[in-house]
């Protein structure tokens, strides 16, 4: 490890810690030549989680594009940034968890849905109309019509 002052490659750790996510360790180094400290992180690497579009391409898993979604079918809904990045995390940690390679992008819609459907029904149907691309109203409304029996 280089000493980001000094450029020397002599140093000694002083303290690690697991981080509280448990995914990472914080280590502190204190450099042999300059005396100065500084941290650095240590990762388990992963693979790329690729997602597989309708059309059968493939794209590196992107969670700020799901972010984007959830954020534009709650605008000015009463869903606070915190509850959409939880939502994010929570959608991110089930995909990681099947600990594939390669997830399709319906199977993120879905959950994506699921989420809003128990979160604000006003985004649930914003995001609908959009992830399931609705040819006409008809079949808009009869979205809208398995939304309320649903709810019932």
């Amino acid at each position: 490890m280089k000493c980001p002052f000094c450029k020397t490659k002599e140093d000694k750790v002083i303290d690690s810690r697991m981080n509280a996510d448990g995914l990472s360790i914080r280590r502190r180094r204190e450099c042999l030549k300059c005396g100065k400290r500084f941290t650095t992180y240590e990762y388990v690497e992963k693979a790329p989680l690729m997602v597989v579009k309708r059309d059968g391409t493939r794209k590196r898993f992107d969670r700020e594009k799901i972010k984007a979604g959830i954020v534009k079918a709650c605008e000015k809904r009463p869903v606070s940034m915190d509850q959409i990045d939880q939502i994010v995390d929570e959608i991110e940690k089930r995909i990681q968890k099947k600990a594939e390679s390669e997830v399709k992008s319906t199977t993120i819609g879905n959950m994506v849905m699921e989420t809003l459907y128990v979160l604000d029904e006003v985004a649930y149907v914003r995001f609908a109309s959009v992830y399931r691309r609705f040819k006409d109203i008809s079949h808009f409304t009869d979205e809208l019509k398995k939304f309320l029996e649903k709810k019932d």
